[in-house]
């Protein structure tokens, strides 16, 4: 129904605000912190700091928000929505961090919108079934995770650029992972209750799933630059969660072949949009002063 799809655009929507929520409360508070505080104290400091916590629940609201729109909707709708993280952030950094946006920066974040709804519209992404065989859980888990573990291991070597470049290639396939761990997490949820949900597999999945993304996202964040990680999470993550999406749950495109290129050009055009954005985005999160 029209109506389901758009409560999943919504809540897809809302996960990618309180992303970036979450990215811009957590700079902002730590940035803030007293310039001579490390370890323990650094630690006291952001504890008692509300924006560093109003940070922590914008996270557990993205996954709450993440998991309501794939519990609904298709992982390769839900997944590409949640590039518009990056353009929320542009909108945060200029209301609420007083950052001056240039026009091209603008330019970028219309282009991804633009790609990504054209990308959904002409693609009709649709089908799904919710119970995929053993034998492709355990082929998308390994494909995933041995990709994941290639990227980090190269990410070792090389310019700080390069490095954050792949660990933040790494983090994505494993978040694209984490997507399909969600959804299946909430499928065991509806069948067989709260308690019946840790009597399986997929929660503990997700669990170390994630655990093993928030990893290797950190390294890329620490290794190099955020505009050399952050086109790479944005933009490998719907790859990868549209190929385990078809893969696993058996969704599917249209079957016109004009509309499919059309789509798959709104996706390039939306990937275009997204590095755009991450290059000629402020480097920094401090405000223009």
């Amino acid at each position: 129904s029209s109506h389901g799809g758009a409560m999943i655009i919504l809540f897809a929507l809302l996960a990618a605000l309180s992303n970036a929520v979450n990215e811009a409360t957590q700079h902002v508070a730590s940035t803030a912190a007293p310039s001579r505080s490390s370890g323990w104290q650094l630690v006291v400091y952001l504890f008692r700091n509300p924006l560093w916590l109003l940070g922590w629940a914008a996270l557990i609201a993205a996954f709450v928000f993440q998991a309501l729109a794939l519990s609904q909707g298709q992982i390769s709708v839900v997944q590409p929505l949640l590039a518009t993280e990056l353009v929320f952030m542009l909108l945060l950094r200029r209301v609420w961090i007083h950052q001056s946006i240039r026009p091209i920066t603008w330019a970028a974040a219309t282009l991804t919108c633009v790609g990504l709804a054209v990308f959904l519209a002409a693609g009709q992404p649709g089908g799904g079934q919710s119970t995929p065989t053993s034998s492709h859980w355990f082929a998308a888990g390994l494909a995933c995770c041995a990709a994941a573990a290639v990227l980090a291991v190269l990410a070792r070597w090389g310019s700080p650029s390069l490095r954050a470049a792949l660990y933040g290639a790494s983090s994505a396939v494993m978040w694209a992972l984490v997507a399909t761990f969600i959804k299946a997490t909430t499928d065991t949820l509806t069948q067989f209750g709260v308690a019946g949900m840790f009597a399986h597999w997929p929660v503990y999945a997700l669990a170390a799933g994630s655990v093993a993304a928030l990893f290797l996202m950190q390294a890329a964040l620490h290794v190099g630059p955020l505009r050399a990680s952050q086109p790479f999470l944005v933009i490998i993550d719907p790859i990868v969660s549209i190929a385990l999406s078809v893969w696993l749950f058996a969704e599917h495109f249209t079957a016109d072949g004009v509309a499919l290129a059309i789509a798959a050009t709104g996706f390039a055009v939306m990937c275009a949009g997204v590095v755009l954005l991450t290059q000629t985005a402020p480097a920094t999160m401090q405000a223009d002063g």
